[in-house]
């Protein structure tokens, strides 16, 4: 995985875990000089003891002491390639594995680019079968494969002549193994991620103790009895148990072949391709965006061609789209974005491969610099920019172009691990760090949950709200106040509604807008009523102040507003916005203090009643109760029924479930 300088450290300690990847053409004799160096035959399959070839990845460990290396065997037929890469994940060093009498052929060119694709920096040469040629040959075949890596990271190592069979050169091997062990080691490593990741290569059942899976552990730390996340399933499991080159250990960390016995999964639910990880850090996706570079010898690539996409343990199908071209010539980049058949996982700077969906050849590769993408424009300027800094900027930069294609979506520490490259500690440092100086803002999306947000972006979303409460009070120039949910409705677009809400928050606490209970408005706003306006709301107010639980119509007024009778639903909405009037059905208000009143003598009578054993109030009872008549009592019932201050059963009123008896003016 690509790494900053920040993230890495000093060359660890001598016991550091290595993982030793064998690669070569089929029949060259990969599995056989593994077995001569190990003991351990990685042909486990009925069909490969069958056959006599390698279909499957097999396991075993190497000691060269101080080392204790793990080693994966992989197939070397074109038919199982797929199997190879699965298996590649992880590699610390590579053994490419040439027959001296067969030389250089298809596969051994093909595992040599996937090596390279994969980001391989060391490892060594063996040339098996070496008792079956002349010296002759062996110096020809020497000279080939010369030829071959050049310009490879295996353009300097050694090439060791060995014979599984006679054991000749074994014992150079090991040293030589232990020599590209000690070179690999004295290189900065990446630092500790502080996640556990481990992708999926196989899977079985142990008698007594279920199912286990097996993989090479890419980032952190697992220990007996944590929880994990088993993905893209989105189940939470927990470690029975781990075993390491078949020994039961308490922990396993990164850079380790790990044996995991899970605890409630079924073995038949388990497949290759699947991961385990720290729960809450990956995140299925099926877009991803990568810098993809073909081959020399791979084929020309076309936008929307369908290829073989092979990330981690994984191989699924998906459609290549090219953002800033038609088409890829080899040996040829550019930006593309890979829309995948399956879920998968993926973090900033994991390598890809690429193959035909034939699968007949390897078309290129590249490493993954936006883990979960969304759709983006073709030939978008600013898009290509923001991805072209997220493949060749540095971690900072990084992190700020996360924070702007997240959006209004936020991002947290996790996001960061996730699609900028940084480690635990130091994405939540930064986190942390931009809430201290502004440059992140948290904000309230409903309940518990928060969302954190660069500043600007909430800046942003707060000027559209007011602007939206601009068109509305443009619009109803009379009114002061506008319903919640209708200025909320503006910004609809948003994934999430409570992001509206929790914004306004924000902006009624900092009284930049006001309102009474359900109702907002920009505190700069001031209601435009002309002269004769303002008089004729105060002859409504006045009118219901008056009225006590006999309120007049609205029509009751229109003689009095004369040249205003067009403006009446207004000045009565005016009154409602402002907490003046309460409005009780359509055409009907009550003022606000006869509201509150009614609420509190209603509520008092039912409980006295409930107290003493009585019946409920009927809406005769309530009627005279109020001192109003039936033509009012009964909508004033209604309403009462309507805010969860009575219950109706029957003919009776009860005090209802939770009754609250405070208005909604007083609430305001």
């Amino acid at each position: 995985m690509a790494t900053d300088s920040e993230n890495l450290i000093p060359s660890p300690p001598e016991s550091a875990p290595l993982i030793l990847g064998t690669a070569g053409h089929i029949d060259h004799g990969k599995t056989s000089l593994v077995r001569a160096l190990t003991g351990v035959d990685c042909d486990r399959l009925p069909e490969e003891k069958a056959r006599g070839i390698t279909i499957d990845i097999g396991f075993a460990h190497l000691d060269i002491p101080p080392y204790r290396v793990g080693v994966v065997d992989v197939p070397g037929h074109e038919r199982f390639v797929r199997n190879m890469l699965a298996g590649a994940t992880g590699f610390d060093l590579a053994m490419l594995v040439v027959a001296a009498d067969d030389s250089i052929m298809p596969q051994t060119r093909e595992h040599l680019e996937i090596l390279r694709l994969l980001g391989l920096e060391h490892g060594l040469i063996a040339l098996t079968k070496c008792d079956l040629v002349d010296e002759t040959t062996r110096e020809v075949v020497e000279l080939e494969v010369r030829e071959l890596v050049n310009g490879t990271f295996l353009e300097n190592a050694p090439i060791i002549q060995t014979s599984a069979s006679t054991g000749v050169g074994i014992p150079e091997l090991r040293q030589g193994l232990k020599a590209a062990a000690i070179q690999c080691l004295s290189r900065p490593r990446p630092r500790d991620a502080g996640w556990f990741r481990m992708g999926i290569d196989r899977s079985f059942v142990m008698q007594g103790h279920g199912t286990v899976v097996t993989g090479t552990v890419l980032a952190g730390r697992l220990k007996v009895g944590d929880e994990i996340d088993w993905l893209p399933r989105g189940e939470r499991v927990r470690v029975r148990g781990l075993r390491r080159h078949g020994e039961s250990v308490e922990s396993v960390s990164a850079g380790m072949r790990a044996a995991i016995n899970l605890a409630g999964v079924k073995h038949e639910d388990v497949s290759r391709g699947q991961e385990l990880a720290t729960p809450g850090i990956l995140q299925p996706t099926r877009v991803l965006a990568t810098k993809l570079r073909l081959l020399p010898a791979a084929k020309t690539l076309r936008h929307r061609q369908q290829v073989r996409v092979h990330l981690g343990t994984l191989e699924t199908m998906a459609s290549v789209s090219l953002l800033d071209s038609d088409k890829l010539a080899p040996g040829e980049e550019g930006l593309a974005q890979l829309f995948l058949e399956e879920p998968t996982l993926a973090v900033w700077g994991q390598p890809l491969v690429v193959r035909q969906a034939s699968a007949q050849q390897t078309l290129g590769g590249g490493r993954v610099i936006q883990a979960t993408g969304r759709k983006l424009r073709r030939r978008h300027v600013a898009d290509l920019e923001h991805l072209e800094q997220l493949a060749t900027g540095d971690r900072l930069g990084r992190a700020r172009v996360v924070a702007w294609f997240s959006g209004f979506a936020g991002l947290g520490a996790a996001d960061l691990v996730r699609e900028a490259g940084w480690t635990l500690e130091d994405a939540e440092g930064w986190t942390s760090q931009g809430l201290s100086d502004g440059s992140l803002l948290e904000v309230s999306v409903g309940g518990t949950r928060r969302r954190l947000l660069e500043t600007a972006r909430v800046e942003e979303l707060e000027g559209m709200l007011l602007e939206a409460l601009n068109r509305l009070h443009d619009r109803e120039p009379l009114l002061s106040h506008h319903e919640r949910q209708k200025v909320e409705a503006q910004l609809g677009w948003l994934d999430d509604p409570g992001l509206a809400a929790g914004v306004l928050d924000r902006l009624i606490k900092r009284k930049v807008v006001v309102g009474p209970q359900g109702r907002v408005g920009r505190a700069d706003f001031k209601p435009r009523l002309t002269a004769s306006q303002r008089r004729l709301k105060e002859q409504i107010l006045e009118g219901h102040r008056q009225a006590g639980f006999q309120p007049p119509e609205k029509a009751s007024f229109v003689s009095a507003a004369g040249q205003n009778a067009g403006s009446l639903d207004e000045l009565f909405a005016v009154c409602e916005a402002e907490a003046a009037l309460v409005k009780v059905q359509d055409g009907l208000y009550l003022a606000s203090q006869h509201e509150r009143t009614m609420r509190e003598k209603v509520t008092v009578e039912l409980t006295r009643r409930v107290e003493a054993g009585q019946p409920g109030l009927t809406v005769a009872e309530i009627r005279d109760l109020l001192g109003t008549t039936r033509k009012y009592a009964v909508p004033l019932c209604e309403y009462l029924d309507r805010v969860g201050i009575t219950r109706r059963e029957g003919d009776l009123r009860w005090p209802a479930q939770n009754s609250n008896t405070e208005s909604p003016v007083a609430r305001g």
